[in-house]
């Protein structure tokens, strides 16, 4: 078997491919596989930790929304910082293995950490917040160097474009085996405190294994932002002349916060609603599981009519189907809750596919403008405003659940909730995340003119 002539040793950085040379396969699924990782860690603190504060450590509900939403506030100030670090190390180095490394080695240990508190109520929340902040704060130094790195795969789109998809595929793929596996390996444990300790410990070490295993195969990535190192203060200025990307960013953001508020609220649903938190698997597999078959049809359906169009139409198939939800889980109709949650998942693949599609080109046509390819600063940006809208969802639904009279319980104890809680809980996870999605489509509409008539600036300068 002949070498790779185009591998380069570990702590090399090797020369960037020749114009239009296409990424082979093996390289593309090495950058997709940190997907896996970013995907796990994105579904199952908001799918299992507020539940596990109010339902397993007794913490009351705001107070369950409190642990969850600092940290992530922590996040928001911290990723611009880190995409700016990013990107000055990638001016001295050609890199940005250190960082991507770094995330890498710590994260699974602290994901681990956050599910194993020895304590319950104030003592178990102090203890969940500090291994959540941490955790976050590792989380940071693999995504935003991460998500960076497609801007810098290729200098042609359609190869970038390929990249785009393998890592939405793999990214579907960790959603659904984290969002799967993990109330499973709950159940199986007990379902008390010993089973989220036991979810913790084998879904960090799938964590482990996904982000270790892209940080070493990304190294051929060369990364060169620009002629000059900017600081943190002087990458945002820059940045913030990017009218697209922050348009393209709110409607993004929004939409992040509409499902986290959902996911947050899918075992409250399943236990409450449904009368069994085991089906929260189903109601995710239900979600996740069309979203990874639609995919390739949102693709191709966005090379046929546009992205921008179809984003749209996935906006208003998630919103309709949300709404539709309430009146099935009212009633605890099992079957046509399964399948409206279906069709939110296919809502909801194009909700992934089409801004991190277009996140590189915006990050490219800005390099026109700027003659610096920040990838660094605007990825920052980015992974602050989406893991604090992760963040926030669960805050959200925590927030209607205190206000509609929510009583949050023990392992040793089941406490029946009022109409009012549980018509609260249902909204949360209905009505909510309707309304946020149908405020995000004016906000698409203002990045398709900001796009478009910055491709004209563009088009007449030439």
């Amino acid at each position: 078997m002949t070498a790779d002539k185009s591998a380069a040793p570990v702590g090399s950085v090797p020369a960037p491919r020749a114009s239009g040379e296409p990424v082979a396969r093996g390289r593309l699924f090495g950058y997709a596989l940190g997907s896996v990782g970013t995907g796990i860690f994105g579904a199952v603190p908001g799918l299992l930790l507020l539940y596990y504060l109010t339902d397993s450590l007794g913490v009351p509900a705001a107070v369950a929304g409190v642990v969850l939403v600092l940290p992530k506030a922590w996040d928001v100030l911290l990723n611009p910082w880190v995409g700016a670090l990013s990107d000055r190390e990638a001016v001295r180095t050609g890199s940005r293995q250190r960082l991507l490394l770094l995330g890498a080695l710590t994260l699974p240990v602290l994901f681990a950490l956050m599910f194993a508190s020895p304590f319950t109520g104030g003592a178990g929340a102090a203890w969940a917040m500090a291994a959540f902040l941490l955790a976050a704060s590792a989380f940071a130094a693999f995504q935003v160097p991460y998500v960076a790195l497609p801007a810098e795969i290729s200098d042609v789109p359609a190869q970038r474009s390929r990249a785009m998809a393998w890592r939405i595929v793999a990214l579907t793929f960790g959603i659904l085996l984290a969002g799967g596996l993990a109330p499973v390996l709950v159940g199986a444990g007990g379902d008390g405190r010993g089973g989220y300790l036991l979810m913790g410990v084998v879904v960090g070490a799938l964590l482990a294994a996904a982000l270790i295993g892209s940080s070493l195969s990304t190294r051929w990535i060369r990364s060169a932002p620009g002629p000059q190192q900017l600081g943190f203060r002087a990458a945002l200025r820059l940045a913030r002349g990017n009218r697209p990307f922050f348009a393209l960013l709110g409607a993004f953001t929004v939409q992040s916060l509409a499902v986290a508020v959902m996911l947050a609220g899918a075992p409250y649903v399943a236990q409450y609603r449904l009368g069994d938190d085991g089906l929260t698997t189903v109601l995710f597999v239900c979600m996740v599981g069309l979203s990874a078959v639609a995919v390739p049809v949102w693709s191709l359906l966005g090379r046929r009519f546009g992205p921008v169009p179809c984003y749209l139409a996935a906006v208003a198939l998630f919103t309709a189907a949300a709404l539709g939800l309430y009146p099935a889980l009212s009633a605890g109709a099992k079957l046509p809750a399964f399948a409206l949650t279906a069709l939110v998942g296919a809502g909801y693949a194009a909700l992934q596919l089409f801004p991190l599609s277009l996140l590189p080109e915006t990050v490219h046509a800005d390099a026109g403008r700027t003659g610096q390819a920040q990838s660094g600063a605007f990825t920052g940006v980015w992974t602050a405003a989406e893991t604090g809208a992760m963040a926030l969802g669960s805050g959200v639904y925590a927030l209607v659940l205190a206000v509609t009279g929510f009583v949050s319980s023990s392992d040793d104890e089941t406490v029946a909730q009022t109409g009012t809680a549980l018509g609260g809980l249902t909204a949360g996870f209905t009505l909510v995340p309707a309304l946020l999605l149908a405020l995000s489509a004016p906000l698409l509409v203002l990045y398709a003119r900001r796009a478009a008539a910055h491709k004209n600036v563009k088009d007449a300068a030439a």
